[in-house]
């Protein structure tokens, strides 16, 4: 074929292009559609932003174009909403036709999404060569670590084939899977089973203050030297996590253990990216070979540890007892649902299910933790004001209790002014429109993604009295009782809202009080003193820094 062949074919494919990318953004000529940056053909805004640091980005598109703006990330149509007013609109007044999730293609490589299905079946009972596992909560720091055990046939790597993009099952679990049925099913599911296994009450706090105890022993090994927090707390606040999904707790030294907290940590990293979005905003890109190998390998890899623990679990449950755990419940509806092929109880969706839970819980409440150390080595006044608190309210012998909340409002405002501060999953998780809506006058069609800046709604001037400030009085009325405003939503709202937030505000409270009632936090001597800069990826988290534990 030659050179005057191809022109004309160029032009031909150049003209579809364009009238695809023109068919994409037809949108944007709708009445009352909110403005934003004229995108590119093709790629629309995704090289207005900055991917790196979206929320300082969208800072400066909010300054621009107010508080509801639109993007175009290639052909995925955006909103992102500013301010309380506006949040509260969307996910509250209009619930509804908001709580859906947009689909995310990325994650068929790990085996999440509309076509995921596992070539083996949880009834096939795969077997791998591992550690059995036989101690339980019940037991102490030390006994309930994981136990040698014998081994058995097929090794564990064996297990991880259980998915792959190319099937049949809707996206599960609770936090990314689509709005209907089967997410009301499995939200259900966890928010009773949880229940069940103690959450809001003594059972569920006792766990959670036998950790504090192991936490506190680890915190003074350290014998007032210099150390980093954020290790010991991920592995604290990943013990009650799971203690509550798969009845059993890690020593703090144990390999395995180690490697698990370190794919979460850096699975997080993977969530922000240039690469990503584009791979999201393009997914026929996903189909280029070697493509989809270079994106979510901690993730994968993370996924790949838990079908271990999850293999292991299934060996030793025994359907005849109680479940002592979320897994364990699960399992048992699984055996319910036998021939129901419309149940959401399946073995993919267990694995979807334990993942959310354990990653969310894990991450969230120990970097609300590691804010809250630092800003008290910052501030050693409101850390000694807090330590007088928890001396006339619970003393220097008894642990803290939950009961003692209700008497301790400035210990409370402190730790609602550390998660407002701390503002450590500033745009939340996106939503999509079921239905054409109206939010603040503007019109946004059916099907369009919704970022929800809740750093917007968390440092807003209009609100708060110093919003890029520590401040504990935000949550402090003139009396000195505790208040807590309607714009602290760091756990977002509506439909979709957290679904560990109890859990999360009873590990705050009870590994804070605990932690302040034994030691004294300090700057280590010589060294400067730590700011309040961030690292900024999907979860933001304090700079790397130092303190001295000193026992009172």
């Amino acid at each position: 074929m030659g050179l005057e062949a191809l022109v004309p074919l160029a032009v031909t494919v150049a003209i579809f292009l364009l009238l695809v990318d023109l068919m994409h953004r037809r949108q944007r000529w709708t009445a009352r559609y909110p403005p934003g940056p004229l995108p590119l053909p093709g790629l629309g805004n995704l090289l207005h932003v900055d991917f790196q640091n979206t929320p300082y980005c969208f800072d400066q598109l909010r300054r621009r174009f107010g508080d509801v703006f639109s993007l175009q990330l290639a052909w995925t149509p955006v909103v992102v909403l500013n301010g309380l007013a506006a949040v509260r609109e969307a996910l509250v007044t209009r619930g509804e036709d908001t709580a859906d999730r947009p689909p995310a293609p990325i994650y068929q490589v790990l085996g999440f999404g509309p076509r995921s299905q596992g070539k083996r079946r949880w009834g096939q009972r795969p077997r791998f060569r591992g550690p059995r596992v036989n101690s339980y909560r019940s037991l102490s720091c030390a006994d309930r670590a994981w136990g040698p055990g014998r081994e058995t046939e097929i090794k564990a790597s064996e297990w991880a084939e259980d998915s792959g993009p190319g099937n049949h099952l809707h996206w599960g679990g609770v936090i990314l899977a689509r709005y209907g049925p089967a997410w009301r099913e499995q939200r259900r599911f966890s928010v009773s089973t949880l229940r069940n296994l103690g959450l809001g009450k003594k059972s569920l706090e006792q766990w959670v203050t036998e950790e504090a105890s192991c936490l506190c022993a680890a915190f003074a090994d350290h014998s007032g030297r210099p150390f980093r927090p954020n290790g010991l707390l991920n592995k604290a606040v990943s013990n009650v996590i799971a203690s509550l999904t798969c009845g059993r707790r890690f020593e703090y030294d144990d390999p395995r253990f180690l490697k698990l907290l370190d794919l979460a940590q850096e699975g997080l990293k993977e969530e922000t990216g240039f690469l990503r979005e584009v791979l999201n905003a393009i997914p026929v890109l996903l189909h280029i070979p070697g493509v989809a190998g270079k994106v979510l390998h901690s993730q994968k890899a993370f996924l790949a540890q838990l079908d271990e623990l999850l293999t292991e679990h299934r060996m030793i449950w025994n359907p005849a007892q109680p479940p002592r755990d979320l897994t364990e419940a699960f399992l048992a509806e699984m055996e319910k649902a036998k021939g129901n092929p419309e149940s959401s109880f399946n073995d993919e969706n267990l694995r979807m299910v334990v993942a959310d839970l354990f990653l969310a819980g894990m991450v969230t409440t120990s970097t609300t933790l590691a804010w809250g150390l630092l800003l008290m080595i910052l501030h050693p006044d409101v850390q000694r004001r807090v330590q007088q608190e928890i001396d006339d309210v619970i003393g220097q012998v008894r642990r803290p209790e939950m009961g003692d909340q209700a008497r301790m409002p400035y210990t409370t405002a402190v730790i609602h002014e550390v998660q407002r501060f701390g503002d450590i999953v500033p745009l939340g998780v996106t939503h999509m429109t079921s239905r054409d809506i109206e939010v603040q006058g503007f019109r946004i069609p059916k099907g369009t993604t919704l970022f929800t800046n809740l750093s917007s709604v968390l440092k807003d001037e209009a609100v708060w009295e110093k919003p890029f400030r520590f401040h504990p009085e935000h949550f402090l009325d003139a009396q000195g009782h505790f208040v807590k405003p309607e714009a602290f939503l760091p756990f977002s709202a509506g439909r979709r809202t957290c679904l560990g937030e109890p859990l999360a505000r009873m590990e705050l409270f009870l590994f804070f009080t605990c932690l302040l009632q034994r030691f004294s936090f300090s700057v280590p001597a010589g060294q400067p003193q730590p700011s309040h800069s961030r690292v900024v990826s999907f979860l933001v988290i304090p700079s790397p820094y130092e303190l001295c534990a000193v026992p009172r």
